[in-house]
């Protein structure tokens, strides 16, 4: 684990390099530059943040596509356990971007993406940044019914991540794609796009990125993404997802990457102490 990591620091850090090179080139402020506003750093955060287009919650929507990590009720016990052991071991080890993935479609990965988002949110001084990096097939503007945006217009360098980005409450931020993008996997390869992700995470320094990737034995999206994150959460749909595949992703994402965990989702038969409330 600590080689993969220290491998994918040295990768962020020569982009960094290269990021700092090119900017010595030019004369000229890039765009990113001159949108920083003037302040202390913890000022600047808050006004990044707070200059964000908004979204406003609509519950009824949300109970239909079973999103209830926004408030703490008996529904989101389970998003707030794993919510709060992903955090424990993040932050034993300095992570902060996480992608999650499948091994197969349906295995309600997005949702499940959508509740920690929200879950994660809600505890306090924390921010979120969700990606939607399923670019073959985009849904969370659908779930959270929030229009027509184009990150990937972003990661190809055409606009400003902002242009693409909406925020709710100032601490949970979606980056969103309306619209499926051919050759995304080369896209996600691309220096350049790389640049975008690290750039934006340096810009708002959030305390968590997710990562709403494409099931990994149907497209190479994913694997092409393993380099630019620091751990994969995989989801598997009980009765679906079998143990070849659960394997075959495990050795992909562990060459590559930090597993940090298996999440066995569309379970029927749940204990009693799984249900229990206050």
């Amino acid at each position: 684990m600590e080689r993969i990591q220290t491998a994918i620091q040295k990768a962020r850090e020569a982009r960094r390099v290269s990021d700092a090179d090119k900017k010595e080139q030019t004369s000229a402020p890039t765009p990113v530059e001159t949108l920083q506003p003037e302040g202390s750093p913890a000022s600047l955060k808050e006004k990044l943040w707070a200059d964000l287009p908004k979204y406003k919650l609509n519950p009824k929507q949300l109970m239909r596509a079973r999103i209830s990590g926004h408030e703490a009720t008996t529904e989101s016990v389970s998003f707030d356990v794993l919510r709060t052991r992903m955090m424990h071991q993040m932050q034993s080890n300095n992570w902060c971007r996480v992608a999650i993935a499948s091994p197969g479609s349906a295995c309600g990965k997005t949702t499940l993406c959508l509740n920690l988002a929200f879950s994660f949110a809600r505890q306090r001084n924390t921010r979120v940044i969700l990606v939607d990096l399923d670019l073959r097939r985009p849904s969370i503007h659908k779930l959270l019914q929030t229009g027509e945006y184009h990150f990937a217009k972003a990661l190809e360098g055409e606009s400003q991540p902002e242009d693409h980005i909406v925020c709710y409450d100032e601490k949970l931020a979606f980056a969103l794609n309306s619209h499926s993008v051919p050759e995304s996997a080369e896209l996600l390869q691309d220096k350049d796009a790389a640049h975008v992700i690290d750039r934006m995470e340096e810009r708002y320094q959030p305390d968590i990125m997710l990562f709403d990737t494409p099931p990994m034995l149907t497209c190479d999206d994913t694997y092409a993404f393993l380099d630019q994150i620091d751990c994969v959460l995989l989801v598997a749909a009980a009765e679906n997802s079998t143990a070849e595949e659960l394997e075959k992703c495990k050795d992909e994402i562990s060459a590559r990457c930090n597993l940090l965990g298996v999440v066995l989702n569309k379970c029927r038969y749940l204990e009693t102490l799984d249900k229990y409330g206050y």
